[in-house]
């Protein structure tokens, strides 16, 4: 679950580190309370969303007064912010974080993250901050330095030397850093923190450090310990996945024309790679799993068909646990309740396979039969061909 900037920063400022005054507005009438929260007339206005680039998509404005405060909050809240993550359609704008500006003399790079084949916590460090760490890996990778604080004790005094060093840090500086080290540490630790960023930690005029912009994702499996962060888990998700996840559905929706609605993580993922190989591409990936109901069918449907690039429905289903005439019901149910358009080739095998061929035989309903993947895959192909003319 990623955390807004404001919702990350919060959890700085309550772990004591350095961080600028800020206040976050919902509405251009909370403006001027903003700003009397911030002390001043002059800041920094951050339009709030789950991207990098806001900066030079016009998502951040700086203001010197309330006049230019109140119309940096009218442009940002409800615009729509293009970056190069959000694709073109970019992300609705709800929030916006006024913040103090900071005088800033250097730009660092401070992450902390698991390193799965160490099987411990990372720092991840660069004298050059406000760049996407990407950019710099793969222009100066000598600029990215990494660094393991033992397990359950955080960084050492021999640690701190070493970063402060590479950081190019004063005396004084890596007195501060220290401390903040040690904090990012635990904070990464108790909020169940996949990825704790700071971009930049910055070196103000005065030569002190603060943490001027942050991304904080938390693990999703701790998120009944994390409720308190003010996170919403579905903010990035597709309507489509919040509905399925009611169901016991797994559901991601792509960009391809064909629907699929499959039984096994395993099989749907054989069986988008073979609708690719006939020269189409999935809509989504929809796991069934091993027991969904009738109810829980014909909610996929009604899920899948949602989707209007949608051009044919591919049903494959291998029974086992759930057996295929539950699986053949389903679609028949789901087919006569939402009046199905597009055309729907479905392949049973597996328990009651006959059980199931027969339930569909008996709908009445014109279906395309298909004898294995292959060939479901194929005549769903052909069918997405005969709808485009």
């Amino acid at each position: 679950m990623k955390l807004h900037e404001y919702q990350g920063k919060a959890l700085l400022r309550k772990a004591g580190l350095p961080v600028p005054r800020s206040a976050v507005i919902f509405t251009p009438a909370e403006t001027a309370q903003a700003l009397q929260a911030l002390g001043g007339e002059k800041g920094v206005a951050k339009a709030q969303a789950f991207t990098g680039g806001r900066g030079k998509a016009g998502g951040i404005k700086l203001f010197s007064n309330a006049a230019e405060a109140a119309e940096a909050a009218q442009k940002l809240i409800g615009m729509t912010l293009v970056t190069h993550q959000t694709g073109p359609e970019g992300v609705k704008i709800e929030a916006v974080l006024f913040e103090e500006q900071s005088q800033v003399a250097r730009e660092l790079y401070f992450a902390v993250t698991l390193d799965r084949a160490k099987a411990n916590i990372v720092f991840i460090l660069s004298p050059e901050g406000g760049m996407d760490i990407e950019e710099i890996a793969e222009k100066t990778p000598e600029k990215i330095l990494k660094l393991w604080p033992a397990w359950g004790q955080g960084p050492d005094a021999a640690l701190i030397e070493q970063a402060a060093k590479f950081l190019g840090l004063s005396d004084a500086q890596t007195t501060q850093f220290a401390d903040i080290a040690r904090k990012l540490y635990n904070l990464y630790v108790t909020t169940d923190c996949a990825m704790l960023e700071i971009n930049p930690l910055a070196v103000d005029q005065g030569g002190n450090l603060i943490l001027l912009d942050c991304k904080v994702i938390l693990d999703e499996n701790a998120l009944y310990r994390q409720k308190d962060t003010g996170g919403d888990p579905d903010a990035e998700k597709d309507p489509g996945e919040i509905e399925a996840a009611k169901y016991g559905l797994s559901y991601i929706k792509l960009d391809g024309n064909i629907g699929c609605m499959v039984n096994g993580a395993g099989l749907a993922m054989a069986t988008m790679d073979i609708i690719a190989h006939y020269g189409e591409q999935p809509a989504n990936f929809l796991d069934v799993g091993g027991s969904a109901s009738e109810e829980a069918v014909t909610k996929a449907f009604e899920i899948i068909t949602a989707d209007k690039n949608v051009k044919t429905l591919l049903v494959n289903i291998f029974g086992g646990i759930m057996p295929c005439d539950r699986i053949a019901r389903g679609i028949v149910n789901a087919v006569n309740n939402l009046g199905l358009k597009v055309p729907l080739v479905v392949r049973l095998e597996g328990t009651n396979v006959e059980e199931g061929k027969a339930v569909i035989a008996a709908s009445g309903l014109n279906l395309i039969s298909a004898d294995d993947l292959e060939d479901a895959a194929r005549k769903a192909a052909q069918a997405v061909a005969k709808a485009k003319g």
